[in-house]
This record gives C-alpha cells, sequence and structure tokens, in this order.
C-alpha cells in the first residue's frame, strides 16, 4: 500500500529529472564530433588550464581523446551531483512528509507497522532511483552512438553507469537516516542539500591538494570516480564496502529511530 503510493507520488517529479539530466547528457555527447574534429586545438587549451582544475575534474587522467573520456569529464558531473541532489531531495522528504503535512494519523490508522512504513518508503525510492539511473543509462548509450562511437566498452560503459546509482543510493540513504530524527520537510531538505553540495566541494578540495587528500575517505563523489573507474573498469573494493554500509546502516538507524519516535498526529 505504502510502496505503491509512493511510487505513483514520485512519478511527476521523476521524469521531469530524467528529461532534465538526460537532455543535457545527450546534448553534451551529441556535440563530442565537434570536439573530435579539433583535438589538436584543445590539446594545447589544455596546457593552458591551471594544474589543480585539471586534477580536480580528472582531465588530466581522461583527456578528450575519446567520447568515453569526454562523457566523463562533462556529463558524468550532471548525472553525480544534480542526480545525488534529486537521490537526497526524494529520500529526505519521504519519511518527514508525513508529519510535516499531518497525514501521519491517517497513515497509522491503517493495518501496517512503523517498521513496514519505513521498509516500503525506502523500497520506493530504491525503485525510483533505479528506475532513474536506467534510462538515463539508454539516454546515454544512444548518445555515445550520436558520437559515432559505438565502439565503447560495454564493460567500462557498464561501470561508469553503475557508479552513479550507487552513489545516489547512498545519498538518499544519509538523507533517509537523517529524516526520521525531523519532524519539519523543510529543515531535512536544506540538510539534504547541505550534505550533498557538503560532500562535492570536499571532493574537490581533496582532489587539488594533496594535503588534504585524507577527505577523499568522507566524500561519497571520491568513491565513484570516472578517473579510477574508466582506467581500472571497476570500483575500489574499500569505496564499495564503505557505500554498502552506509546504506545498510542509514536505512536500519531510520526503521530503529522512527520505531521509538513519539509521532505528531
Amino acid at each position: 500500500m505504502v510502496f505503491k503510493k509512493e511510487w505513483k507520488r514520485a512519478q511527476k517529479a521523476l521524469w521531469i529529472w530524467v528529461i532534465a539530466l538526460g537532455g543535457m547528457s545527450f546534448l553534451i555527447m551529441s556535440i563530442y564530433p565537434q570536439f573530435a574534429e579539433n583535438k589538436d586545438q584543445l590539446q594545447e587549451l589544455m596546457k593552458l588550464y591551471p594544474e589543480a582544475m585539471l586534477k580536480a575534474f580528472n582531465i588530466d587522467q581522461l583527456g578528450f581523446d575519446s567520447a568515453l573520456g569526454f562523457y566523463a569529464i562533462e556529463g558524468y558531473l550532471f548525472v553525480t551531483l544534480f542526480g545525488s541532489i534529486y537521490a537526497a531531495l526524494l529520500a529526505g522528504g519521504i519519511l518527514v512528509k508525513e508529519e510535516s503535512d499531518r497525514t501521519i494519523e491517517f497513515l497509522l490508522a491503517k493495518p501496517i507497522s512503523r517498521t513496514q512504513v519505513v521498509i516500503q518508503k525506502a523500497a520506493a525510492v530504491a525503485l525510483v532511483l533505479f528506475v532513474f539511473n536506467v534510462v538515463l543509462t539508454i539516454i546515454n548509450y544512444i548518445g555515445f552512438g550520436i558520437a559515432d562511437d559505438n565502439q565503447v566498452d560495454l564493460k567500462t560503459f557498464f561501470m561508469i553507469s553503475l557508479a552513479p546509482f550507487l552513489l545516489h543510493l547512498t545519498f538518499a540513504a544519509l538523507s533517509f537516516g537523517i529524516s526520521a530524527f525531523f519532524r519539519k520537510q523543510r529543515l531535512v531538505t536544506s540538510m539534504s542539500l547541505a550534505i550533498v553540495l557538503f560532500s562535492y566541494f570536499m571532493s574537490i578540495v581533496s582532489s587539488i591538494s594533496d594535503k588534504l587528500a585524507g577527505l577523499k575517505w568522507i566524500t561519497p563523489f571520491e568513491y565513484v570516480s570516472s578517473g579510477y573507474i574508466i582506467e581500472h573498469v571497476a570500483i575500489k573494493p574499500a569505496y564499495l564496502i564503505i557505500m554498502v554500509l552506509v546504506i545498510g546502516i542509514s536505512v536500519a538507524i531510520a526503521i530503529w529511530k522512527y520505531h521509538k519516535k513519539d509521532l505528531i498526529v
């Protein structure tokens, strides 16, 4: 009951975000042939970029020599950053809105436990993000065809598509767990945005400063670095374990807190 309700409720926002990010990604890939025709000029231009900027956006590792590298530098940012914002907003509001909108009394009058409420809402978030990423992956694959690069390695493409999904689930889980401690949706929304943007800022700082490289362990964006994934065709095992743990622990905390919480009706 709760699962179906949340799935239907999420449809409008889901397709708006898909159209926005998918359209941007498709547009980026469609202009790659023009970039490819001017590789020499691009190489000269890159020499003028500050080294810090090249490191921050993995340009020093990837370059613009291939459609995959071009996407990893240009399009991947939109999918990871803005996709994470969408995931955090979706998950952060799905639990707390029942109290914020004063609909919790109606919900709990149904034959369903608090634990089931949390689990079904979490499952709805996971399904929405799965569909979101699958559709974006299809759009990106079509975009690579437009870019005349049908020879892209499928395993690499799969990994560069899987990584954002795991990132989105991680931020969604963090926001979901935090939301169980609050009652106002506006506050949770602000905190969710702050977490994503702060994490992205930390990833930039850790990539351009060797002294602050240790900060990479606290930013999920580092866990799905396009440079590492394309070079190794894998996500670093330690980072993968951390993301799985964060997702599992965050949902468990949400279940625990919501079960004990004094709900305002």
